[in-house]
Protein backbone atom coordinates (compact mmCIF):
# COMPACT_ATOMS: atom_id res chain seq x y z
CA UNK A 1 0.00 0.00 0.00
CA UNK A 2 1.23 3.35 -1.12
CA UNK A 3 2.44 5.81 1.89
CA UNK A 4 -0.23 7.88 0.66
CA UNK A 5 -3.09 5.55 0.89
CA UNK A 6 -2.98 5.06 4.63
CA UNK A 7 -5.13 7.71 6.96
CA UNK A 8 -3.83 10.98 8.70
CA UNK A 9 -2.97 8.97 11.54
CA UNK A 10 -0.67 6.50 9.86
CA UNK A 11 -3.28 3.68 9.68
CA UNK A 12 -3.71 1.37 6.65
CA UNK A 13 -6.82 1.64 5.02
CA UNK A 14 -9.31 -1.33 3.99
CA UNK A 15 -11.00 -1.36 1.04
CA UNK A 16 -14.37 0.80 2.12
CA UNK A 17 -11.68 3.69 3.63
CA UNK A 18 -9.77 3.29 0.31
CA UNK A 19 -12.95 3.83 -1.58
CA UNK A 20 -14.58 6.86 0.32
CA UNK A 21 -10.62 8.43 0.04
CA UNK A 22 -10.83 7.88 -3.53
CA UNK A 23 -14.44 9.67 -4.02
CA UNK A 24 -13.12 12.51 -1.72
CA UNK A 25 -10.23 13.11 -4.28
CA UNK A 26 -12.44 12.72 -7.44
CA UNK A 27 -14.62 15.08 -5.72
CA UNK A 28 -11.90 17.57 -4.97
CA UNK A 29 -10.35 17.67 -8.89
CA UNK A 30 -13.81 17.87 -9.62
CA UNK A 31 -14.87 20.82 -7.82
CA UNK A 32 -11.27 22.66 -8.50
CA UNK A 33 -12.95 23.44 -11.75
CA UNK A 34 -15.62 25.43 -10.87
CA UNK A 35 -13.30 26.96 -7.93
CA UNK A 36 -9.85 28.10 -7.16
CA UNK A 37 -8.35 26.53 -4.26
CA UNK A 38 -8.87 29.33 -1.67
CA UNK A 39 -12.29 29.31 -2.56
CA UNK A 40 -12.85 25.88 -1.64
CA UNK A 41 -14.49 24.57 1.37
CA UNK A 42 -13.63 20.64 3.17
CA UNK A 43 -17.75 20.81 3.49
CA UNK A 44 -18.21 21.30 0.09
CA UNK A 45 -15.92 18.20 -0.77
CA UNK A 46 -17.73 16.33 1.85
CA UNK A 47 -21.41 17.55 0.65
CA UNK A 48 -20.60 16.05 -2.64
CA UNK A 49 -19.69 12.60 -1.66
CA UNK A 50 -22.72 12.70 0.57
CA UNK A 51 -20.55 12.19 3.82
CA UNK A 52 -19.35 14.76 6.42
CA UNK A 53 -16.21 17.02 6.70
CA UNK A 54 -15.00 14.85 9.69
CA UNK A 55 -14.88 12.20 7.44
CA UNK A 56 -12.66 14.29 4.79
CA UNK A 57 -10.33 14.88 7.78
CA UNK A 58 -9.49 11.18 8.14
CA UNK A 59 -7.81 11.22 5.08
CA UNK A 60 -6.77 14.70 4.82
CA UNK A 61 -5.49 17.85 6.83
CA UNK A 62 -7.41 20.19 4.30
CA UNK A 63 -7.92 20.76 0.64
CA UNK A 64 -4.65 21.76 0.12
CA UNK A 65 -3.32 18.18 1.51
CA UNK A 66 -5.90 16.92 -1.11
CA UNK A 67 -4.90 18.41 -4.41
CA UNK A 68 -1.35 17.87 -3.44
CA UNK A 69 -2.10 14.12 -4.01
CA UNK A 70 -4.06 14.86 -6.64
CA UNK A 71 -0.57 16.56 -8.39
CA UNK A 72 1.66 13.61 -7.29
CA UNK A 73 -0.86 11.14 -9.11
CA UNK A 74 -1.29 13.21 -12.02
CA UNK A 75 2.60 13.32 -12.54
CA UNK A 76 2.74 9.29 -12.92
CA UNK A 77 1.03 9.59 -16.11
CA UNK A 78 3.54 11.36 -17.53
CA UNK A 79 5.83 7.81 -17.68
CA UNK A 80 4.61 7.06 -21.07
CA UNK A 81 6.04 10.38 -22.96
CA UNK A 82 9.12 9.68 -21.23
CA UNK A 83 9.85 6.98 -23.57
CA UNK A 84 9.62 8.96 -26.40
CA UNK A 85 13.11 10.10 -25.19
CA UNK A 86 14.87 7.21 -24.83
CA UNK A 87 15.03 5.97 -28.80
CA UNK A 88 17.13 7.97 -30.84
CA UNK A 89 15.93 11.51 -32.34
CA UNK A 90 17.66 11.65 -35.94
CA UNK A 91 15.86 12.00 -38.83
CA UNK A 92 12.51 12.41 -39.26
CA UNK A 93 11.77 9.84 -36.43
CA UNK A 94 13.04 12.31 -33.79
CA UNK A 95 10.59 14.99 -35.09
CA UNK A 96 7.91 12.17 -35.04
CA UNK A 97 8.89 11.52 -31.25
CA UNK A 98 9.36 15.75 -30.44
CA UNK A 99 5.75 15.96 -31.96
CA UNK A 100 4.16 13.16 -29.86
CA UNK A 101 5.78 14.47 -27.08
CA UNK A 102 4.19 17.81 -26.90
CA UNK A 103 1.23 16.77 -28.08
CA UNK A 104 1.19 14.14 -25.12
CA UNK A 105 2.03 16.81 -22.67
CA UNK A 106 -0.72 19.30 -23.67
CA UNK A 107 -3.30 16.46 -23.72
CA UNK A 108 -1.68 15.70 -19.92
CA UNK A 109 -2.59 19.46 -19.08
CA UNK A 110 -5.78 19.33 -20.33
CA UNK A 111 -6.84 16.28 -18.16
CA UNK A 112 -5.51 17.66 -14.97
CA UNK A 113 -5.52 21.41 -15.67
CA UNK A 114 -7.37 22.78 -12.54
CA UNK A 115 -5.04 20.85 -10.09
CA UNK A 116 -1.67 21.37 -12.29
CA UNK A 117 -2.60 25.34 -11.86
CA UNK A 118 -3.16 24.97 -8.11
CA UNK A 119 0.54 22.83 -8.14
CA UNK A 120 2.28 25.49 -9.89
CA UNK A 121 0.98 28.88 -8.33
CA UNK A 122 1.57 26.81 -4.81
CA UNK A 123 4.96 25.88 -5.81
CA UNK A 124 5.98 29.85 -7.20
CA UNK A 125 4.54 31.07 -4.00
CA UNK A 126 7.23 28.79 -1.82
CA UNK A 127 5.27 25.67 -0.74
CA UNK A 128 7.71 23.46 -0.55
CA UNK A 129 5.34 20.39 -0.85
CA UNK A 130 4.51 21.40 -4.12
CA UNK A 131 7.61 22.55 -5.17
CA UNK A 132 9.29 18.80 -4.61
CA UNK A 133 5.92 17.20 -6.45
CA UNK A 134 6.03 19.77 -9.34
CA UNK A 135 9.95 19.21 -9.86
CA UNK A 136 9.75 15.61 -9.37
CA UNK A 137 7.24 14.96 -12.01
CA UNK A 138 9.33 17.25 -14.58
CA UNK A 139 12.79 16.09 -13.75
CA UNK A 140 11.75 12.87 -16.02
CA UNK A 141 11.77 15.04 -18.77
CA UNK A 142 14.19 17.22 -17.90
CA UNK A 143 16.89 15.02 -17.50
CA UNK A 144 15.92 12.53 -20.47
CA UNK A 145 16.28 16.09 -22.38
CA UNK A 146 19.45 17.25 -20.33
CA UNK A 147 20.84 13.42 -21.89
CA UNK A 148 19.99 14.37 -25.69
CA UNK A 149 21.12 17.78 -25.78
CA UNK A 150 24.89 16.84 -24.35
CA UNK A 151 25.00 13.94 -26.39
CA UNK A 152 24.15 16.48 -29.59
CA UNK A 153 27.15 18.82 -28.20
CA UNK A 154 29.07 16.22 -27.45
CA UNK A 155 28.58 15.47 -31.51
CA UNK A 156 29.07 18.58 -32.37
CA UNK A 157 25.70 19.37 -32.89
CA UNK A 158 24.83 22.41 -30.32
CA UNK A 159 26.86 25.12 -29.37
CA UNK A 160 29.55 24.52 -26.43
CA UNK A 161 28.15 27.29 -24.76
CA UNK A 162 24.75 25.81 -23.87
CA UNK A 163 24.41 24.50 -20.69
CA UNK A 164 22.59 21.25 -21.62
CA UNK A 165 20.45 21.27 -18.22
CA UNK A 166 19.43 24.67 -18.42
CA UNK A 167 18.25 24.64 -22.05
CA UNK A 168 16.21 21.71 -21.01
CA UNK A 169 14.73 23.29 -18.14
CA UNK A 170 13.68 26.00 -20.33
CA UNK A 171 12.14 23.57 -23.06
CA UNK A 172 10.09 22.61 -20.75
CA UNK A 173 9.34 25.91 -19.05
CA UNK A 174 8.35 26.30 -22.57
CA UNK A 175 6.12 23.06 -23.11
CA UNK A 176 4.41 23.84 -19.36
CA UNK A 177 3.40 27.25 -20.22
CA UNK A 178 1.80 26.84 -24.18
CA UNK A 179 0.00 23.35 -22.70
CA UNK A 180 -1.37 25.92 -19.82
CA UNK A 181 -2.51 28.83 -22.27
CA UNK A 182 -3.06 27.10 -25.80
CA UNK A 183 -7.11 27.86 -25.87
CA UNK A 184 -5.59 31.26 -25.48
CA UNK A 185 -4.03 31.56 -28.83
CA UNK A 186 -6.86 30.42 -30.65
CA UNK A 187 -8.95 33.59 -30.52
CA UNK A 188 -5.55 34.55 -32.98
CA UNK A 189 -6.45 32.02 -35.29
CA UNK A 190 -3.57 29.93 -34.00
CA UNK A 191 -5.07 26.09 -33.52
CA UNK A 192 -3.63 23.11 -31.22
CA UNK A 193 -2.03 21.55 -34.60
CA UNK A 194 -0.26 24.57 -35.15
CA UNK A 195 1.11 25.06 -31.89
CA UNK A 196 1.84 21.58 -31.64
CA UNK A 197 4.16 21.66 -34.68
CA UNK A 198 5.67 24.55 -33.40
CA UNK A 199 6.95 23.58 -30.16
CA UNK A 200 7.85 20.54 -31.48
CA UNK A 201 10.25 21.68 -34.24
CA UNK A 202 11.84 24.29 -31.64
CA UNK A 203 12.46 21.37 -29.36
CA UNK A 204 13.77 18.85 -31.50
CA UNK A 205 16.09 21.65 -33.44
CA UNK A 206 17.32 22.79 -29.89
CA UNK A 207 17.84 19.03 -28.43
CA UNK A 208 19.40 17.66 -31.91
CA UNK A 209 21.17 20.85 -33.71
CA UNK A 210 19.39 20.05 -36.92
CA UNK A 211 15.93 20.52 -39.04
CA UNK A 212 14.10 18.22 -40.40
Amino acid sequence: MSSLEVAVDGRPLGRRAQQTRRQLLDATRALLELHGVRDLRVVEIARKVGTSPATFYQYFRDVEDAVLVLAAEAGSELDPLTQLLEASWTGRAGIDAARALFDGFVDYWDRHRAVLRVRNLAAQEGDERFRDVRNRTLSAITDRLEAKLAESQAAGRVASELTPYAAAAALVSMMERMAAYHFDLEPRGITRPDIVETVARIIHQTVTGRRV
